[in-house]
């Protein structure tokens, strides 16, 4: 937990949450830690305000009490869920876009979060994933955030085709992750960062091409050389100025773009180009847990394997070095509480 926005991390005793009567509470068997958490921590999401705060938004985990409004749920079930906690009867939640919830909750942000042995979901009957029986927590919970969204803004948000380029800037937890399921859709894939080590592995999950934005070239006219004139499909995993313009400027003409990485502030966008080459720009946050089974059946058919993202476990103990250094190891570190 943490007292103060960039405050020191601390491990203590926090209350035992009781599930509202739509909502269930999980012992929380495993837990990401995503860049996401270290912006709350650093004060760059409004939803928090109480402190202390305990972060964490990734998880899985075995649900310990339902509210007594909960029909589908009950203890012993092993579940995960999506980042965003929708409330199931907004007009965004009766039109299926349960992430852009208008009263969405967040564990680790509107409330407290998963690192920790428990944690309180709201609206259990519209939240809560069973997790496959052959998948383990900790692959479980490396899904909710970045992988689902990942899915999300590949397949569904960008609508990537076979034989499509795809650039990837940003070779984080989310920038893997849509390396991996770009390339299983059959496109081919351009992975762009600054850490060799990051490129080394976005190669091993199958980008065809890897460029070190940190070696002096332009990374622009590196992708748009690679892809003969463009990619079709851009996402900026990464969120900053300089990856959200280069993801514009290295689209094709008509190419579609797709935000994904959290942007603190105002950003200039090069809508000159936008406007001139007829660009498509798209925003993506998170996914649904009714749109889950299409992503975890090709899990349970070995087209897409989130566990060998995963490279790095630690305890409650190791979690506030874990989030105070997030993104300096490639791949997904997993807390085990």
């Amino acid at each position: 937990m943490y007292h103060e926005f960039g405050g020191e991390l601390t491990l203590g005793d926090f209350p035992d949450p009781t599930p509202s009567a739509a909502g269930a509470v999980i012992r929380v068997e495993a837990t990401g830690v995503c860049r996401s958490d270290w912006h709350g921590w650093q004060g760059h999401d409004p939803d928090i305000h109480d402190f202390p705060h305990v972060p964490g938004h990734e998880l899985a985990g075995v649900v310990e009490a339902v509210g007594g409004d909960v029909a589908h749920w009950r203890p012993g079930a092993r579940v995960t869920v999506p980042f965003v906690c929708a409330c199931g009867s907004c007009t965004a939640c009766a039109t299926g876009d349960q992430q852009i919830c208008e009263r969405q909750t967040q564990p680790g942000f509107t409330h407290p979060g998963s690192f920790a042995q428990y944690v309180a979901i709201e609206h259990a009957d519209v939240n809560l994933v069973a997790v496959p029986e052959p998948m383990s927590s900790v692959t479980a919970a490396s899904l909710g955030c970045r992988f689902a969204t990942a899915f999300r803004a590949v397949v569904q948000v960008g609508a990537v085709a076979a034989g499509e380029w795809v650039a990837v800037h940003g070779c984080g937890g989310v920038g893997l992750s849509a390396v991996m399921i770009a390339a299983a859709a059959g496109a081919r894939v351009v992975a762009v960062d600054v850490a060799p080590g990051a490129l080394e592995l976005a190669r091993t999950l199958g980008a065809a091409v890897a460029v070190d934005a940190s070696a002096g070239d332009d990374p622009v006219a590196r992708v748009r050389e690679a892809t003969g004139g463009g990619a079709h499909l851009s996402v900026d995993a990464l969120g900053s100025a300089a990856t959200c313009g280069n993801s514009i400027m290295s689209l094709r003409r008509r190419g579609r773009h797709v935000q994904v990485g959290l942007l603190p502030g105002r950003t200039a966008l090069p809508m000159d180009r936008v406007i001139g080459h007829e660009l498509s720009v798209l925003g993506s946050h998170g996914m649904a847990a009714h749109a889950y089974p299409a992503m975890l059946e090709m899990i349970a058919a070995g087209l897409l394997r989130p566990d060998l993202l995963i490279t790095r476990t630690a305890d409650l103990a190791q979690a506030g070095h874990a989030l105070a250094t997030v993104g300096s190891t490639p791949g997904i570190t997993v807390i085990l509480p």
